[in-house]
């Protein structure tokens, strides 16, 4: 199948339905009937791979044994990976300013754990391992036990990106201050950058699907799951944010996506005003 022939693929309403209910069943990601574009562009090359001349014969490969590495393609090529340095920056001061100072008056026994829910490329993880290095600095004081960011993406192509966490200077643009910059990563022969290796070091990267168990995350003071659960259906967001509060330590503390709510779990979080951003205690 050429490439030309490729790109104009021709997908019908009942091929995209049974698409998109595999990828919902899989990952959570709920397709509206007008993103069959989406489908078309970033499935394309996959398609060629696989000799699929239609979506459905493509659906049809993806239901038989044996297939998981496909399932893993598929799936990788349909996540989006967008994401920012410090992005909307008012949590990350609440985590510098308000959390972390709680959290160390109270010195509870174990490490600090902070899970970084779909994590894409490391910017999360990574904007949190230096938000925890300047507190540290400007408190003069660290936890006892030391700090662990578990930061989890379904995509393994992003996170081999950010295990090795080396960006262009285009991605370090991106919400990235040039002090930060200048403190926190080394310039490389070739331009790139790499962040440096005691924030990296406080960082554990591993695959992860939402839709999946959680008891061997264990506990965490902290949960960053932000601007991922818009992808998700109603039904499928509560169950996710049900175990998000069972992994969270009795007054953790979740932050979402500046346009993502919590409602109907009332019981489960407790909603905290900042003024300016919104955080949720775990009851």
């Amino acid at each position: 199948m050429s490439a030309g022939l490729t790109r104009q693929v021709k997908i019908n309403s009942a091929d995209f339905s049974r698409f998109a209910q595999f990828l919902e069943d899989n990952c959570g990601i709920v397709l509206s009937e007008n993103k069959q574009y989406l489908v078309q562009s970033r499935l394309g090359k996959i398609l060629q791979e696989q000799g699929c001349d239609c979506l459905s014969a493509l659906v049809a490969k993806l239901s038989r044994p044996g297939t998981s590495g496909l399932r893993e393609q598929v799936i990788d090529a349909m996540t989006t990976n967008e994401t920012l340095w410090f992005r909307d920056s008012h949590p990350y001061d609440l985590l510098k300013n308000r959390v972390l100072p709680e959290l160390a008056e109270k010195r509870s026994p174990g490490k600090l754990r902070i899970w970084s829910a779909a994590c894409s490329t490391g910017q999360e993880p990574y904007s949190l391992s230096m938000i925890i290095n300047e507190y540290r600095e400007r408190n003069r004081t660290g936890f006892s036990s030391g700090e662990e960011i578990v930061a989890t993406d379904i995509s393994t192509s992003v996170l081999a990106q950010a295990r090795e966490g080396v960006y262009e200077m285009l991605a370090l643009g991106r919400g990235l201050s040039p002090e930060r910059k200048k403190r926190f990563f080394t310039e490389r022969a070739d331009g790139s950058w790499e962040v440096q290796r005691d924030i990296k070091s406080k960082v554990r990267f591993q695959q992860f699907n939402l839709l999946g168990q959680y008891s061997a995350l264990g506990k965490f003071d902290i949960i960053f799951c932000r601007n991922v659960l818009i992808y998700f259906s109603s039904e499928r967001k509560l169950e996710i944010l049900r175990k998000m509060h069972g992994c969270l330590k009795p007054g953790g503390h979740l932050f979402l996506g500046a346009s993502e709510s919590l409602s109907g779990l009332s019981d489960l979080f407790e909603m905290v005003h900042c003024r300016p951003g919104i955080m949720y205690r775990a009851l």
